[in-house]
């Protein structure tokens, strides 16, 4: 039986390819391509195909989650969740560069950590899913992978404002503006924690932890948000 160098790679992806020269297609760098004479194909079309398949099953993902987002929540979130930063940081986390195959020049100048290089491949891994498996593979990457970045992807678009966009959903779904109750302190005077509660019309949203109120404030409001995704 021959092995499946593979393997250890599928497993943190979530998915087990069936042709596994769709995989092996994905993990191909154009210059390995450029100095194989026996490799037909690299990684760019599947890189293009998973862009498109990546960026459907997190657009539908988003928008069954965040029922309560409009058009410009969900782009941002989605565009925050599927750059090159993000798509690297990935990669990077399920050692992908360490399958790359790249050319010699490629290889010696650092290649496999290459942040362009890491997204495109990840990107590829995808399309090469989406051939062999149809968007079910992919799904199954995308849990894996995707969804667990999603609450980190969604901070990231708040900035510094949480309580601003808590303000604005509130009074788009509501009319009314959020409030916010401290409702515990705790710890000595220069380790002190509050714990405060944001509230629309009266009903708990959120509740935040802080070394001071505005930070407490702030958390409640992320919360807030964050479980009307849920």
């Amino acid at each position: 039986m021959i092995r499946n160098p593979y393997r250890p790679l599928e497993k943190k992806l979530g998915y087990r390819f069936s042709r596994r020269r769709h995989l092996e297609t994905a993990l191909t760098h154009r210059s390995f391509r450029f100095e194989s004479s026996d490799v037909a194909s690299d990684n760019q079309r599947l890189e293009f195909l998973g862009d498109a398949a990546l960026g459907l099953l997190s657009g539908a993902y988003l928008f069954e989650k965040f029922p309560d987002f409009q058009e410009g929540d969900l782009t941002r979130v989605r565009s925050q969740l599927t750059n090159t930063k993000t798509l690297a940081r990935i990669a990077a986390s399920i050692d992908l560069g360490q399958y790359l195959r790249l050319g010699r020049g490629e290889q010696q100048s650092g290649g496999q950590h290459r942040s362009s290089n890491l997204s495109d491949c990840l990107e590829a891994v995808i399309g090469g899913a989406f051939v062999d498996g149809g968007l079910r593979a992919v799904k199954k990457i995308f849990q894996k992978l995707f969804a667990p970045e999603i609450e980190a992807a969604v901070k990231d678009i708040w900035g510094e404002n949480p309580k601003g966009a808590l303000q604005e959903m509130s009074q788009r779904r509501w009319k009314a503006s959020p409030r916010y109750r401290t409702v515990k302190e705790e710890g000595p005077a220069h380790e002190r924690v509050f714990t405060v509660e944001a509230l629309i019309n009266g009903q708990v949203v959120g509740t935040g932890l802080g070394p001071n109120k505005r930070e407490a404030e702030m958390d409640a409001a992320r919360q807030a948000m964050l479980g009307m995704g849920k």
